[in-house]
């Protein structure tokens, strides 16, 4: 990251975003319809929700999901000018398979079959 990694720094970015998203808690429309707005809940922290706490499997998962995403669509990328962002979103999967690798950043996530199959097809 020192060397300033676009492509690292990209798709960590991404997978950071797409874990917070995860962690989120849906809200549930139908308990706000027709809520008066004197009746809406006001002060510092009446409207906070515990956040979902992902495990390491969901957490592997996404991380999973990110890396198979951006191969996907480099996979569809075949036009000649596209030839770069193709090559970028490849190296950002590499970085994430990295982390399922665990020798990303010092991660113990252990890699599966569907990592091993996905850096084959590359």
């Amino acid at each position: 990251m020192r060397a300033r990694d676009k492509a690292a720094i990209s798709a960590l970015r991404a997978t950071l975003a797409a874990l917070d998203n995860a962690e989120a808690t849906p809200v549930d429309t139908q308990a706000l319809q027709g809520v008066a707005l004197d009746h809406a809940p006001v002060g510092v922290g009446s409207t906070e929700a515990a956040r979902h706490e992902l495990s390491e499997r969901e957490v592997v998962d996404i991380v999973r999901a990110e890396a198979a995403e951006r191969l996907e669509v480099a996979a569809r990328l075949t036009a000649p000018a596209h030839t770069e962002r193709a090559t970028r979103l490849r190296t950002e999967a590499a970085v994430l398979h990295r982390y399922l690798d665990g020798s990303g950043g010092g991660q113990d996530i252990a890699p599966s079959a569907d990592t091993t199959s996905a850096r084959t097809e590359r």
